[in-house]
């Protein structure tokens, strides 16, 4: 068994990098210069959900794990890319949308959900994303699904003054079965190959509610 491909799933962090509205503005200053100090060295300043990151259940529950207390096992799984490309701002993504994506999921699986939104990253329009409906939420979890990724800001709706949205269904139900959600994902397009590998390993902050991720798909070949 060999590594054939590595995809990279993740957006780059800088101080432009866009953030869910009212989180930490990521700041990267130079803090050590060769010529000053005889090395280099980055001074980093964000939030823990900045950029391409999973959400530990304690997000959105305090009596669930944080980030540090889930086996690396969790975020490590085949992965099932779900198609929902086309939809329009805020469509809610049913199982009737997904289910012919979802045949064949087994438990452990990582579930990406490509909506194609990733292309708005950095722009208003990309607040206003597809969104999985709690009943497609419900039916992948008993599958056995205990990992979601998206590429866009929210798995749920990300509510405004227009739209206030029915709350965040979509963590809760993923919280209470100790499972965790990647967002800001991106380059789903590019998992072209069948039986692809995926890799959301989380820093390991301590007892925090999630944390940036590098977001890897590998292509193995026997």
């Amino acid at each position: 068994m060999r590594i054939v491909r590595v995809v990279d799933l993740s957006h780059t962090i800088s101080a432009r990098t866009q953030v869910y509205p009212g989180d930490p503005q990521p700041k990267l200053t130079i803090h050590s210069t060769i010529p000053k100090d005889g090395f280099n060295l980055l001074g980093l300043e964000m939030g823990s959900q900045t950029g391409t990151h999973v959400d530990a259940p304690y997000h959105f529950d305090d009596d669930t794990e944080r980030i540090d207390e889930l086996p690396l096992e969790r975020f490590i799984g085949p992965g099932v890319v779900v198609n929902v490309t086309g939809l329009n701002p805020r469509t809610e993504i049913t199982w009737d949308m997904i289910s012919s994506d979802a045949k064949g999921i087994q438990p452990g699986d990582v579930v990406l959900i490509r909506t194609g939104w990733s292309e708005f990253f950095g722009t208003e329009a990309y607040f206003d994303h597809p969104y999985l409906s709690a009943d497609a939420c419900s039916q992948l979890l008993k599958l056995g699904v205990l990992v979601f990724g998206i590429d866009a800001i929210n798995i749920d709706e990300t509510p405004d003054e227009q739209h206030p949205g029915v709350g965040f269904p979509c963590h809760h139900l993923i919280a209470k079965k100790a499972g965790v959600i990647s967002e800001n994902l991106c380059n789903l397009e590019a998992i072209d190959f069948s039986n692809p590998i995926i890799s959301l390993l989380p820093l390991k902050l301590d007892a925090a509610d999630g944390a940036p991720v590098r977001a890897i798909a590998f292509e193995i070949r026997h």
